[in-house]
C-alpha cells in the first residue's frame, strides 16, 4: 500500500514546491490543450470533411466529458488518495493525447476526446485539494496564485503557440507537443511525491446511483443549453434541473454520499462562493468569442491581429494572479474575489458601448480590466471554497468547483450562441449581417453585465456569526 501523509502534517518545502509545479503544469497542459485545439479545427476539418456540427464536437466532448463526472471523482480522490487519482488522470490524458494524433476518423478523435476529458476529471477534480493541503494557511494563497497563473498561461499561449505548431507540423502534431509535455507532467509526481498521499476513511459504499444520476442530469442540461432555442435543448434543460433535484434528495439519504447537501445547506460560504463561481464564468467565459467575432467582422481585422488584441487581457491575469492570491492570504478571500467581480462588472459594462469605429485603445483597456478583474477574483474566490470545508472534503470542493467553472463556461457560449441565434440568424454571416453581429454582441455583454452584478453579491455573502455555519 501506498504510504500516506497523515492529514494534519505539512510538507517539507521542497514537496511543497514539487506539488505546486506539477499541479501548475497540469493546470499549464489542460487549457494550453483546450484554447490551441479550436486553432486546429480548420485543418481537421479538412481532412475529413466533416461538417461544422461535427467538429463543435470535438471541443464541446471534452468539456462535457470532464464536467459530467467531476463531482463523483472528486469523492473518489477524497477516499482512495488525492495524489493518486492525480497521477492517474495525468496518465489518462497523456495517453489519450498521444493517440489523438493517430485518430484515422473525425469519429474516433471524438470518442477519444471524450476519455482525455474523463483523464481531465481526474486531474480537476484533485489538484487544487493538493496544494491546500500541502500548503499552511499563510502561504495557500499565494500557491493558488501561481496555479492560477499557469491556467491563465496556458490559454493565452494555446493560441499563440499553438497556431504555430499546427502551422509547421499539423493539427496531429498538437497530441503529440501535448502528450510530451503530459509524460513530464506524470513523472515528477510519480517520481518525487512517491511518499507523499491524502486519503479519508471509507464510511460506507460508494454511491454509485448517484454519480450515474448526476452524469446524466448535469449532461442533460449542458448539452441543452448547447441546442438553445430549439425544442430540444429546452427539454433537456427541464430534464437536467428535474434531475440534479432528484440528485440533491437522494444525496441527503445516501450513506456516503458524493455531495454533501449540509455543505450547500449550512456552509454560507462554500455555497455561494461556488455560485459566484458559476456566474462568474456564464458571464465571462463567452467575451473572447464575442469579441474575436467582433474584431474580425464588424473591425476587418484578420485572425492573428485579433489574437493579438484579446491576449493583452489574459495576459494580464496571467500577471496579477500571483498578486491576487497574496493578497487573499492578508485579506478575507471572498473580499478579493468581490473586488474582482466588481472590475469584471465594469469591463463588460464597457464592451456595451462597442461601435463600428470604437478606438483600440478602449477595447485593449476594457479587456486589461477583465484581465484584472479575473485576476482577483478566480484563486481568492477558490482559496475561500477550499478554505471553508473540513479537509475530508477538500477532494468534493475542488470537484464542485470545477464543476462550476466548467458549467458556467458551457452556459456562456450557450447564452452567446443564442443571442446570435435570435438576432442574426443560424446562416453563415455576411457583410450584410454585420449590424446585426455587433447589436447581438452589444445585447450579450448587457446580459452579462447584469449576471456579473449579481455575482458580486454572491461572492461577498460572508460565514453566519450565530454559530450555524461549518466555515468561519
Amino acid at each position: 500500500m501506498e504510504p500516506s501523509t497523515p492529514n494534519t502534517a505539512v510538507l517539507a518545502p521542497r514537496d511543497q514546491t514539487m506539488v505546486l509545479i506539477v499541479t501548475t503544469l497540469a493546470g499549464f497542459v489542460s487549457t494550453f490543450m483546450g484554447s490551441a485545439i479550436n486553432i486546429a479545427l480548420p485543418l481537421i476539418e479538412s481532412e475529413f470533411h466533416a461538417s461544422a456540427v461535427t467538429l463543435g464536437w470535438i471541443p464541446l466532448a471534452y468539456i462535457l466529458a470532464a464536467a459530467a463526472v467531476l463531482m463523483p471523482v472528486g469523492r473518489i480522490s477524497d477516499l482512495y488518495g488525492r495524489k493518486r487519482v492525480f497521477v492517474w488522470g495525468l496518465a489518462v490524458f497523456t495517453v489519450v493525447a498521444f493517440a489523438s494524433a493517430f485518430s484515422p476518423s473525425v469519429l474516433i478523435l471524438i470518442v477519444l476526446r471524450v476519455v482525455q476529458g474523463l483523464g481531465a476529471a481526474l486531474v480537476f477534480a484533485s489538484f487544487t485539494a493538493l496544494i491546500i493541503l500541502a500548503y499552511p494557511p499563510e502561504t495557500r494563497g499565494r500557491a493558488l496564485g501561481l496555479n492560477v497563473a499557469g491556467v491563465y498561461l496556458g490559454l493565452t499561449l494555446g493560441p499563440v503557440l499553438g497556431g504555430i505548431i499546427i502551422h509547421n507540423i499539423g493539427w496531429r502534431g498538437l497530441f503529440y507537443v501535448v502528450s510530451a509535455l503530459g509524460v513530464i507532467n506524470w513523472a515528477l509526481p510519480a517520481w518525487k511525491l512517491r511518499g507523499v498521499e491524502w486519503r479519508e476513511p471509507k464510511l460506507a459504499r460508494f454511491d454509485v446511483l448517484g454519480s450515474v444520476a448526476y452524469a446524466l442530469a448535469l449532461s442533460a442540461l449542458l448539452l441543452g443549453f448547447s441546442w438553445l432555442p430549439g425544442l430540444l435543448g429546452i427539454l433537456l434543460i427541464v430534464v437536467g434541473v428535474a434531475g440534479l433535484s432528484a440528485f440533491l434528495w437522494w444525496e441527503t439519504r445516501a450513506a456516503d454520499p458524493v455531495l454533501n447537501v449540509d455543505l450547500l445547506r449550512r456552509n454560507r460560504v462554500f455555497a455561494y462562493s461556488n455560485a459566484a463561481t458559476l456566474i462568474n464564468y456564464a458571464a465571462t467565459f463567452a467575451m473572447t468569442f464575442l469579441m474575436s467575432l467582433y474584431l474580425q467582422y464588424t473591425r476587418g481585422l484578420n485572425p492573428q491581429t485579433a489574437g493579438f488584441v484579446l491576449v493583452t487581457g489574459t495576459f494580464v491575469q496571467a500577471a496579477f494572479s500571483p498578486m491576487a492570491g497574496r493578497l487573499a492570504d492578508r485579506v478575507q478571500a471572498r473580499l478579493v474575489a468581490s473586488a474582482g467581480m466588481g472590475l469584471c462588472v465594469l469591463g463588460l459594462l464597457g464592451f456595451v458601448f462597442l461601435g463600428e469605429t470604437t478606438p483600440y485603445w478602449y477595447v485593449i483597456a476594457m479587456l486589461c480590466v477583465l484581465g484584472l478583474g479575473f485576476a482577483f477574483f478566480s484563486s481568492p474566490i477558490m482559496s475561500a471554497v477550499m478554505g471553508s470545508v473540513e479537509k475530508r472534503f477538500l477532494g468534493v470542493a475542488s470537484a464542485t468547483i470545477g464543476t462550476m467553472r466548467l458549467a458556467g463556461q458551457n452556459i456562456s457560449l450557450g447564452l452567446a450562441t443564442l443571442v446570435l441565434a435570435i438576432v442574426v440568424g443560424r446562416h453563415a454571416i455576411g457583410p450584410g449581417d454585420y449590424p446585426q453581429l455587433l447589436t447581438s454582441v452589444r445585447i450579450s455583454f448587457a446580459i452579462f453585465t447584469v449576471l456579473c452584478a449579481l455575482g458580486v453579491a454572491a461572492s461577498l455573502i460572508g460565514p453566519r456569526h450565530d454559530g450555524d455555519g461549518t466555515s468561519s
